[in-house]
């Protein structure tokens, strides 16, 4: 670590590589903060584990003990996201972990699999090289994360994602995903699933 800076909630770190001496940010968010006990700002590290993308403390409030946990991640910077419409602005990770999180609302997802999905999504397209991504790009990544994640979820997001004009729209959708599930079981009974390194199905080639 080179330099951290304490930030509106959160701590900002620069860190550089000891391999290859690049530099980079990184945002730790407090997921409770202060102490939701006793409010009280101190706390103390028990623990650190290394989680998909980022690294997760456990903490421990100085005051009461109270335990709850921080997870600091990379901060991505330098995409820019091409909208529908034409319009160009910054990518941003808070906004897309809200869109997956509005769509699982009330599933049996837990956040750590909201998060492994949006981790999943920015591999893939921080891994395009690329300065400029369509948004259409970044939906269609979701959606077929949330396919394998959730049917409710992914019907919720992609009636959004894809703006179905009338029910028809939604049913050609919902019967689609019930031939991609067909599809994926008659699979499954020649060969296994592999999980990728996000913990998620990697849908087979068919």
């Amino acid at each position: 670590m080179v330099d951290s800076r304490d930030i509106e909630g959160g701590i900002r770190r620069r860190r550089e590589c000891l391999c290859c001496g690049e530099r980079f940010w990184t945002y730790e968010r407090p997921e409770l903060l202060p102490c939701p006990r006793c409010g009280h700002p101190e706390t103390r590290v028990l623990s650190l584990q290394l989680v998909q993308a980022s690294l997760r403390r456990q903490r421990e409030c100085v005051n009461c003990g109270y335990h709850f946990a921080t997870s600091e991640r990379i901060e991505r910077a330098g995409l820019v996201v091409i909208k529908r419409d034409g319009r160009r602005e910054e990518y941003s990770r808070e906004k897309l972990v809200r869109g997956v999180r509005l769509a699982c609302a009330k599933r049996p997802v837990s956040e750590d699999q909201i998060e492994a999905v949006v981790d999943a999504v920015e591999q893939e397209i921080f891994g395009l090289g690329q300065a400029e991504v369509p948004s259409r790009r970044i939906g269609e990544a979701v959606v077929r994360r949330l396919r394998e994640l959730d049917e409710v979820a992914y019907v919720r997001f992609a009636s959004v994602y894809r703006q179905f004009r009338d029910i028809d729209s939604l049913l050609d959708e919902i019967a689609e995903l019930k031939e991609w599930k067909r599809r994926v079981q008659e699979t499954q009974h020649q060969l296994p699933l592999a999980l990728g390194d996000d913990g998620l199905v990697v849908e087979p080639k068919l």
